[in-house]
């Protein structure tokens, strides 16, 4: 069950070391950046020996395997604006294609903020791997952020699961995960598209999507989704409601005051801030006053809360 902040922060126990499959398969961590200029040199040549190498930006294509699908253009903005003045301080990761051309493994962020901030070049570790290695690379690097959004780490596990016969517990092991929350993210994939996508958006929590799970019907799975929203239901609130439906006869230990619709200014400003943050926001209004509250899962969200804060 997920944490609440309301201006005020809790003991949160730091998340466990990185998994262990994307050190293998990277070998050693890069050392010192040798900067060098290459726009108008030929393509440097692919040593798979961990230095890294200035490559110019037009000779990296994107990364067909890529899992992630949302990045938000204010972060990249400013990276962009780090970059600009810092460099990049941590090499991205490719494959050698054909014609002097490479394939982007990991770093799409950092290759995608150097385009903005107008960079001719970017230090790249060279790796020779195959598309399986290449593909699975990408997906544990993913998993390994703390921004990905519930959807996204279930369709990451389902592809390690389908396209490289893992187990949960292998993937525990190579990714840092609980056994038992890979198992609980990949059962988000049963929902219906739709509320897949609420999910996505931030207009409905982990905790929200997992209580849902309970309710066999695609169509009142996706009404009781919508009823999540537009009443700002909590997670304890939606548990209760359903249980409420799938137990019609059983009356709920004390009458739960029935909450009122928000008004669609609140609604729209509640919105606004989960996208912003990523992560399940309720709302409590009456007559202009009340309060914020957000929902933490992990160290990693408190941190984004902070840093949002300008903390």
């Amino acid at each position: 069950m997920s944490n609440s902040v309301v201006g005020a922060s809790g003991d949160v126990k730091k998340r466990t070391a990185l998994g262990k499959g994307l050190e293998s398969l990277l070998g050693p961590k890069p050392g010192v950046s040798i900067a060098a200029s290459a726009a108008a040199a030929p393509p440097p040549v692919a040593e798979s020996t961990g230095r890294p190498l200035e490559i110019p930006l037009d000779r990296i294509e994107r990364n067909p395997y890529q899992t992630r699908t949302a990045f938000d253009q204010e972060k990249l903005n400013e990276l962009a604006q780090s970059i600009k003045a810092s460099g990049v301080v941590q090499p991205i990761v490719v494959r050698e294609v054909a014609d002097g051309k490479y394939l982007l493994i990991m770093g799409e962020r950092r290759w995608r903020a150097s385009q903005i901030a107008g960079k001719e070049t970017i230090p790249a570790v060279v790796r020779r791997v195959s598309n399986e290695q290449a593909l699975e690379m990408t997906i544990i690097e993913n998993l390994q952020r703390a921004d990905l959004n519930p959807m996204e780490q279930a369709r990451a596990f389902a592809r390690l699961s389908r396209e490289f016969n893992l187990t949960q517990e292998q993937m525990s092991e190579r990714t840092g995960k609980d056994r038992a929350s890979i198992g609980n993210f990949l059962r988000l994939l049963k929902l219906p598209g739709p509320t897949q996508g609420m999910v996505e958006s931030g207009m409905l929590s982990f905790g929200h999507a997992r209580a849902l799970l309970a309710l066999e019907s695609h169509e009142q799975i996706q009404e009781i989704a919508q009823h999540i929203v537009e009443m700002n239901l909590s997670v304890r609130q939606t548990e209760e409601h359903i249980k409420r439906l799938l137990n019609p006869e059983q009356k709920p230990a004390r009458q739960e005051t029935v909450k009122e619709p928000l008004d669609p200014n609140v609604r729209d400003a509640r919105d606004l801030i989960q996208r912003r943050l990523g992560l399940r926001v309720h709302v409590e209004d009456k007559h202009g006053k009340g309060r914020v509250i957000i929902e933490y899962a992990n160290v990693d969200d408190f941190d984004l809360i902070l840093r949002s804060l300008g903390e």
